[in-house]
């Protein structure tokens, strides 16, 4: 495995793709979405106007409430789930309710340490989370309610290229793999900067040289030769 940078350096880069964002869409409405973690929505806060907190993490924390609600009772748990889910995306105040709910069935006698405790968490994560939870609103501002779509890019865009078996990297390798990977994933990456045919030049020069010894690189469905990395072809 390369070296990591660090979650210092990441968080450095980001905040550096995200200036470089808002020069170029000084317009656009920007919105943090992540799970619960309290990091996350202290880099979060500092650069988007609206944040979210992913629906899946938040709707995640409601089988405990079945559980409570109907002990041993597979099919009522699930078809209160599939209700649960559908009034926390699409109904004002859905998310305030489910927080009420559960503060009623903590009260009951009976339960066991384990459904107290995982109950007592779901009631803390609804509690500090209610206001990034307005799903409904969300969707009629057609905001993302989910952060699946980064996830899933993060796995296209290095996992699927850089973890197959038996592969072992160096970070220079790691790096131009990656960035040429993305100048393909991602057609205008490079007009994103005044800069990018200086960056492209650079790019094409290293990809050359490390890919001397090769007739052919292969990465997810397109193929790109030694003669396809010259800086112009870039």
């Amino acid at each position: 495995a390369t070296p990591e940078y660090g979650k210092q350096k990441f968080l450095e880069r980001l905040e550096r793709e995200i200036r470089q964002t808002k020069e170029r869409y000084p317009e656009a409405a920007y919105v943090g979405i992540a799970d619960g973690a309290e990091s996350n929505w202290k880099f979060l806060n500092q650069h988007t106007q609206t944040q979210i907190l992913d629906f899946y993490h938040a709707s995640g924390y409601l089988g405990v409430v079945a559980e409570v609600l109907y002990p041993n009772q597979s099919a009522e748990q699930k078809e209160w789930l599939n209700q649960s889910y559908h009034q926390l995306k699409h109904e004002v105040g859905a998310a305030q309710r489910l927080h009420t709910q559960m503060l009623e069935l903590a009260k009951q006698e009976g339960l066991s340490k384990t459904l107290r405790e995982n109950l007592q968490a779901a009631i803390t994560y609804y509690h500090n989370h209610q206001h990034q939870m307005h799903y409904s609103q969300f969707r009629q501002q057609h905001y993302p309610i989910g952060s699946g779509v980064t996830e899933a890019a993060c796995k296209t865009l290095i996992k699927q290229r850089l973890c197959c078996s038996g592969m072992r990297w160096k970070e220079k390798g790691a790096s131009i793999i990656l960035s040429l990977r993305a100048l393909i994933l991602t057609s205008t990456r490079w007009e994103q900067s005044p800069r990018h045919q200086t960056s492209v030049q650079v790019v094409g020069v290293e990809a050359q040289n490390f890919l001397v010894s090769l007739q052919e690189y292969r990465f997810g469905s397109v193929s790109v030769t030694k003669s396809d990395l010259a800086p112009q072809a870039l």
